[in-house]
């Protein structure tokens, strides 16, 4: 069994979560509706990237401020060339996505470039303390930490002219726990992996399943309250 999965960026944390409770292959697709609906990009049996459908669209990667074309491996905005579609087709179109681009071999022999996963948007990028942060790379700590569930909600605020993140994490329900030890020691691993990834702590508060709002839509993250200062 396989399930075709798009629509938002996830970790590899969270394919394998999807795998081992569903009991199935977990493969990106990647699209957009101002193209062509899904099917721009799409994961092959290797899992190691998603080949572009270069047959009908050509790729670039740009520095989202500069707008310079990048390197191939190299982090920044896609941008999208249609070359088959005759009713607005779109010249350049700058996506937001934030991906980087690989032309080497890859195990299923075909040829075609990969675009690796989205990490984020970079309208939905934060700039915590100068740090540039995606709410993807969070979800990698989390997951990665076990005894959590994918749900969270990141919070930041200013005070005392200091960027302040706050972590609001599902705990699984096995594991949901009133011994203050057991929570502090998770919460210890998490900034660990925090600091160890983008270099910041945060403070981590742990609720009960089902606390998290849940959307029928994409997922909603992030509640900046420096926007409304």
């Amino acid at each position: 069994k396989a399930g075709l999965f798009g629509a938002e960026p996830w970790t590899e944390q969270m394919r394998a979560e999807i795998e081992e409770r569903l009991g199935i292959k977990a493969y990106d697709i990647y699209g957009l509706s101002e193209i062509s609906g899904p099917g721009v990009a799409y994961d092959c049996e290797c899992q190691n990237g998603m080949h572009i459908n270069e047959d009908h669209f050509i790729i670039e990667i740009i520095d989202p401020d500069t707008g310079e074309v990048l390197p191939d491996g190299e982090q920044g905005e896609v941008v999208f060339t249609c070359i088959t579609k005759q009713a607005l087709p779109l010249i350049r179109y700058r996506t937001h996505d934030i991906s980087s681009i690989t032309r080497e071999k890859c195990g299923c022999g075909r040829t075609f470039v990969r675009m690796q996963k989205p990490c984020g948007r970079s309208d939905d990028m934060l700039i915590i303390r100068g740090v540039n942060v995606f709410p993807s790379q969070i979800e990698s700590v989390l997951l990665s930490c076990g005894n959590v569930d994918p749900h969270y909600m990141i919070y930041v605020d200013r005070k005392n002219n200091l960027d302040v993140m706050e972590i609001q994490v599902e705990v699984s329900a096995d594991n949901f726990s009133d011994q203050v030890k057991g929570m502090e020691e998770m919460a210890a691993k998490i900034n660990a992996g925090m600091q160890s990834t983008l270099g910041l702590s945060s403070k981590i508060t742990f609720v009960e399943p089902g606390t998290i709002p849940r959307s029928e839509g994409k997922a909603k993250r992030v509640i900046d309250k420096r926007k409304l200062h």
